[in-house]
């Protein structure tokens, strides 16, 4: 089962406030990884029981931070300078568990970063439930990795991880529909296309218990996918724009480097992101942002 993680004793609402924008703020300024994700599943837990507005009282403005609070561990790398990804051994699987442990904290950041930036921009309220849920599934994935990774005797911080995820918030903070065309449907969708073999390799290792947490971090992911999709195409009606040509242009704007392939078209579809959407930027795409 994995580890329950309980926060510091201390008054819950002085930690996070009595707003979502004040407990994403709170989600982003926990350096601690285990109280990031703790922290993110209790702010998730008092806006679903409507405990929090949305909105500070008061009209008070509160500042969303441009990079989350880290542990001093893992040392960041530039991707660049991160080794190789192998499935030789327990050491190989210990790196490629940390490696997903990483990116699912990122993705914490990600999702309450989304809510908290952008929490004045008069969506309706289903936007924010929808994004404070893919939180809430990112912060258990994490909590999922790392019990597993006690399980084999190590940890998150172990290794050395690499600093280019968080560029995507960085490159898109001023602009939700960029934020959402790089974020669910470039870097997760992207998960959507290497996940797969990654369960099958570990179940070939005789991994049962790391295939079966891949496995539900997967299926979950096509969620985050589609609420993508669907938020995207909403703020394309409302701008009146294209979805499909509005999409590549700000993957070529924002995103280094021309997208991967093959991709898990299937699941895609299934997510509510088509072919014609994608193909084309296999080739072409040149921005600012590094990818999985």
């Amino acid at each position: 089962m994995p580890k329950r993680f309980s926060l510091p004793s201390r008054n819950f609402e002085r930690v996070t406030g009595t707003s979502l924008v004040e407990g994403a703020v709170a989600v982003l300024a926990c350096a601690d990884a285990d109280e990031k994700a703790c922290v993110a599943r209790r702010v998730a837990a008092a806006w679903r029981a409507s405990s929090l507005t949305l909105l500070p009282d008061g009209g008070r403005t509160i500042a969303v931070p441009e990079r989350p609070a880290r542990p001093e561990a893992p040392v960041l790398l530039a991707p660049r300078d991160m080794p190789r990804r192998t499935f030789k051994g327990t050491r190989g699987r210990i790196a490629l568990l940390h490696s997903l442990a990483h990116i699912e904290l990122n993705a914490i950041d990600l999702a309450f970063d989304l809510v908290g930036r952008f929490a004045d921009a008069g969506l309706p309220r289903q936007f924010f439930e929808d994004w404070v849920s893919v939180g809430e599934d990112e912060a258990r994935h994490f909590a999922m990795l790392q019990a597993r990774l006690a399980a084999l005797g190590a940890r998150y911080g172990d290794l050395p991880a690499h600093d280019g995820l968080w560029q995507a918030a960085t490159e898109t903070r001023h602009d939700l529909m960029a934020r959402l065309a790089i974020v669910p449907l470039v870097l997760e969708a992207r998960g959507l296309d290497v996940t797969p073999g990654m369960i099958e390799r570990l179940e070939g290792a005789g991994d049962a218990e790391s295939a079966a947490i891949l496995r539900t971090i997967y299926r979950e992911e096509q969620d985050h996918v589609r609420a993508g999709a669907v938020w995207f195409s909403y703020l394309c009606d409302e701008r009146k724009v294209d979805p499909r040509d509005t999409f590549q242009t700000l993957v070529r704007r924002h995103f280094r480097g021309a997208l991967k392939a093959p991709f898990n078209t299937e699941a895609r579809r299934a997510a509510g992101l088509e072919p014609e959407f994608y193909e084309d930027l296999v080739q072409s795409p040149v921005g600012a942002v590094t990818g999985k």
